[in-house]
């Protein structure tokens, strides 16, 4: 409905309206040329490639520098004793006194393209019984893969992101004090070179493994890819795409042309599923859920229960027999709430279905059980996951 505008002070300037004008225009044609555009998503988003990975590490290390925060754990004083005995010095764990130390375990991420040479972030966890690893220096620690052999050495001083101040009586913390981090505490020793090119009778192929497997959205996938480099993608199953490299392209090339394959948008089919973690009282609702023509009515049960103490004063006549005493009683009250049966039409959009679930005024627990009984029913169009 238009509204009509009385003359003010700033509608008496022509050029103001103008502008004005212009401005909306301008937002709306913003707001239409986006609709489309925000369902769609880049497909190097939504897909990983096959061989490029992360591969985790781990090591057991020792800090040192803890004022008096360490861990008393004989583990802590056995691994200082044996550093120290490589310095020449012998001595046994009992005659270690000292808190200042403590028993921690050390991990990180070794990337696909990380180089000899190149330093990665370690996070470092007490093991032991360790109060807080503020101040903590890490001593040269060896991180091995899964296979047994060391790719990096971590070392540094520990990061916490918080701190600690106790007195006698009281303390205050600032965030988890025995977990910290090193930015670039570890220097890569030996590499994992990433393989994602396969050659399979004579052709070179990169796979793309979807995230959210769907056939819709693989197949999608290998339309875009095919508009530019036509009959090179295959789509094996939901969740997997083979992509074929050209031949003209050279083996330095091959960067650039995953770049131009998975720059493409495409648009993401989203399955019908909601999704319900009863612990938490959270509900996920798909984009395409649907529920058929159905009437729902939600009523409510409350009970009341209030314990109260009455004194009691038994009397006889011409007796002091009678003591006082306070004797409990239990008051129960049963209000069951008119329950409303409202016709809801079939839904499909999760607009239109939050507003209709609303009309009602639902609470989260109501919507978990309305959410079992259209499942049981057959009128919700959708995969039920209950967490």
């Amino acid at each position: 409905m238009l509204k009509k505008v009385y003359p003010t002070q700033n509608t008496k300037n022509p050029k103001s309206r103008c502008g004005m004008k212009s401005r909306l225009i301008l937002l709306l044609l913003i707001l239409l040329s986006t609709v489309e555009v925000g369902q769609c998503e880049r497909i190097k988003d939504i897909v990983d490639i096959q061989g490029i990975r992360s591969n985790p590490l781990r090591g057991i290390g020792l800090v040192i520098g803890l004022a008096g925060t360490g861990d008393g754990t004989l583990l802590s004083r056995q691994m200082l004793t044996n550093i120290l005995r490589d310095s020449g010095l012998v001595l046994r764990p009992t005659d270690l006194k000292s808190g200042n130390i403590a028993v921690v375990m050390v991990t990180a991420e070794l990337g696909p393209f990380a180089r000899e040479g190149s330093r990665i972030d370690v996070d470092v966890s007490a093991i032991g019984d360790a109060k807080s690893l503020q101040g903590a220096m890490l001593l040269p620690t060896p991180l091995k893969g899964l296979d047994g052999q060391v790719y990096a050495v971590a070392q540094g001083g520990v990061s916490i992101g918080g701190w600690t101040a106790a007195g006698k009586k009281a303390s205050i913390t600032k965030n988890h004090q025995t977990v910290g981090r090193i930015p670039d505490g570890a220097t890569v020793e030996k590499e994992e070179i990433a393989t994602f090119v396969e050659y399979i009778a004579g052709h070179r192929l990169i796979t793309l493994n979807l995230r959210n497997s769907d056939f819709s959205t693989a197949e999608r996938i290998s339309r875009a890819i095919n508009a530019t480099f036509p009959d090179s993608a295959v789509v094996v199953d939901a969740g997997t795409i083979k992509v074929k490299v050209p031949n003209e392209i050279r083996q330095t090339g091959i960067a650039g042309f995953i770049d131009d394959i998975t720059k493409h948008d495409v648009k993401v089919d989203v399955p019908a599923v909601v999704v319900i973690n009863e612990r938490t009282g959270t509900i996920v609702v798909g984009e395409n859920v649907g529920i058929s023509a159905v009437a729902i009515s939600q009523g409510s049960l409350v009970v009341k229960i209030k314990e109260t103490e009455v004194v009691s004063q038994p009397t006889a006549p011409f007796s002091d027999s009678g003591t006082t005493e306070r004797v409990p009683e239990t008051i129960i009250g049963v209000e069951e709430k008119e329950g409303h049966l409202i016709p809801v039409p079939r839904t499909v959009t999760v607009s239109e279905l939050a507003h209709t679930l609303n009309a009602i005024g639902a609470s989260p627990t109501d919507l978990i059980t309305i959410f079992n009984a259209l499942k049981k029913a057959g009128a919700l169009q959708a995969r039920l996951v209950i967490m």
